[in-house]
């Protein structure tokens, strides 16, 4: 009678399955550190945990992820051992697979055969591409930095205009007894093609003014950012709801004259913006705005703005000619009314400015002007009517890096207007006022912002000088731990009648709490004074949040040399830090 094994055998197999199914296996790799280790666990990582195990073909696998994982670092030779931990009387238990890796000597480049052929081969950027690649002789091999070395030539060709560029030789050979690698990428440029004709179309603007908006001249070279800033000026002039640019490769000649076409569309005639905020100092402000970005074919436009709030009423309606530089050339006439009535203050006031606009390539905007002042007020116990004929000249710039709440900024302007009796003025005055604030950051959760202002106005005739061309300080964007506006000389009544100087400062430090939500806390010097200063000072701390449409601040001040009863203060506002 035969007997058959079979059964037998196969239920000796699953009874064995059954009882290790239930067993996991742990990996731990020795012997790493630095980039290897982290290039080792990223090619691991593809190996989901529940397939570990301690079987040779598992080890092989793993065998292989690691040492492609060296090889992509240079690392040819390494030498690998595999240890099982297991308790063979639990099957149950956990299993663990060690895996001691020396990663031997290192492959190092022997031959580095680099060349730029054609017109780049003079080309300084594609030098320094070859210079900074990390694959000189002597070097470790990498091969992420010879495919990053061939990605960056190809992308730094299509950006300069090389369009006929191609490589002719890319080797990357590995001796790995030796220890050695030889390089071999050779690039043919070709010539550089040149920015050609540039044709416009679905311009409402005369295409004189257009064309002052291309950053390049016919038989310049071709250059992508420059087709960026192209596009950047054509959206800033505000006279297009859509903005196309497109280089014409069917249209090359022989040349190399790349032309470019650019499609436009108007933007709309009439542009309206309505706006609620909030601020202690100065309670609910509602806004109304209406634009019309451009008037004729000239681009003029012209615009109009209305502020209510509690303490003050602001209408402005401006004018605006663009010279031949249409981006950093202007002309602008201006009129504004303003209704204050607070504190000790009420007064008319009416502007009329004529204005010319530089903007300059390195950030800064000079404007000279000459303005008409008519004010009626009432200030303290004075009370009269000015006329001030003013020409002033102004600096100022704004940087910043960074989003809502950026980690490096500064702003610094500067005003000085001059008015004499000479010429319609009431009083002979000089006056002068200057801004700077920096923020700077520490890593990513720690800010420093720091501020100081300071005027002063010059006059012959104190009495004559209207509560505009005086200075009140204190509130949320001066001096914090005060009222809006509150500090200032007191006549014999102990009403507020408006300083000859001021000048505040602040030091503030900011702590990331999480996210875009940020600690602060300050402290806050100014005074304004005709005579002889006497320093304020407020203390606090504040939250804020890096919204999306700007930073919002609350803060908890408290004046150190506010009158009794009146020191706590809480401020908050939505707007900008400088």
């Amino acid at each position: 009678m035969k007997t058959s094994y079979l059964p037998s055998i196969l239920g000796c197999l699953l009874s064995f399955s059954s009882m290790t199914v239930f067993a996991d296996t742990d990996l731990k790799v020795e012997g790493l550190d630095g980039d290897v280790e982290d290039n080792v666990s990223a090619y691991l990582s593809s190996i989901k945990e529940e397939e570990y195990s301690t079987s040779l073909r598992f080890q092989s696998r793993i065998e292989d992820n690691i040492r492609d994982a060296l090889k992509a670092l240079g690392y040819y030779n390494p030498e690998i051992e595999f240890t099982v931990n297991s308790d063979n009387d639990n099957p149950s238990s956990d299993n663990e697979l060690i895996v001691n890796i020396d990663i031997g000597e290192p492959t190092v480049i022997y031959e580095s055969d680099i060349v730029i052929e054609g017109e780049a081969a003079t080309d300084v950027d594609f030098q320094r591409l070859i210079d900074e690649s990390k694959l000189n002789l002597g070097q470790i091999v990498n091969h992420g930095h010879y495919e990053s070395l061939k990605g960056s030539i190809r992308n730094l060709a299509l950006q300069k205009g090389y369009f006929d560029g191609e490589f002719t030789d890319t080797r990357l050979q590995i001796s790995a007894k030796r220890n050695q690698a030889l390089i071999h990428l050779h690039y043919k440029s070709g010539e550089r093609y040149v920015f050609g004709a540039t044709s416009i179309v679905g311009s409402q603007i005369e295409q004189k003014r257009v064309f002052s908006l291309l950053p390049y001249k016919e038989g310049d070279f071709y250059h992508s950012t420059t087709v960026g800033v192209l596009n950047q000026n054509l959206s800033s002039s505000e006279w297009f709801s859509t903005v196309s640019v497109e280089p014409d490769i069917e249209g090359v000649g022989e040349d190399k004259a790349l032309p470019m076409k650019v499609r436009l569309a108007p933007q709309t005639r009439n542009q309206i913006e309505t706006g609620l905020g909030y601020s202690t100092d100065v309670g609910p402000r509602g806004k109304l705005s209406w634009k019309k970005p451009w008037l004729n074919k000239y681009g003029h436009s012209v615009g109009a703005s209305l502020v209510l709030s509690s303490p003050e009423k602001t209408f402005i309606a401006n004018y605006k000619i663009p010279l031949e530089d249409v981006l950093s050339d202007y002309y602008l006439i201006q009129y504004g009314f303003k209704d204050e009535d607070d504190n000790d203050t009420n007064s008319q006031e009416q502007n009329l400015s004529f204005e010319r606009h530089w903007l300059y390539d390195n950030g800064w905007h000079r404007s000279m002007y000459v303005r008409v002042l008519y004010e009626d007020y009432i200030q303290a116990s004075e009370e009269g009517t000015s006329t001030f004929v003013l020409p002033g000249i102004s600096f100022s710039r704004v940087r910043s890096r960074g989003s809502t709440m950026p980690m490096w900024g500064d702003k610094q302007s500067i005003n000085v207007e001059f008015g004499d009796p000479a010429m319609l003025s009431d009083t002979r005055i000089v006056r002068v006022v200057g801004h700077t604030g920096w923020i700077r950051g520490i890593g990513q959760n720690h800010r420093f912002l720091t501020r100081l202002d300071a005027g002063g106005a010059f006059a012959d005739d104190w009495s004559q000088v209207p509560p505009s061309l005086r200075f009140f300080v204190g509130g949320i964007n001066s001096l914090r731990g005060y009222g809006y506006e509150t500090i200032s000389p007191e006549d014999s009544n102990g009403e507020l009648e408006g300083g000859a100087y001021m000048a505040t400062s602040s030091l503030e430090y900011q702590y990331r709490v999480t996210g875009n939500w940020w600690w602060a806390t300050f402290i806050d010097v100014g005074d304004s004074w005709t005579d002889t200063p006497d320093w304020k000072r407020g203390v606090g701390m504040g939250v804020r949040w890096g919204s999306p449409i700007g930073p919002v601040r609350l803060d908890f001040a408290y004046g150190l040399d506010a009158d009794d009863g009146d020191q706590f203060r809480i401020h908050f506002t939505l707007g900008p830090e400088l």
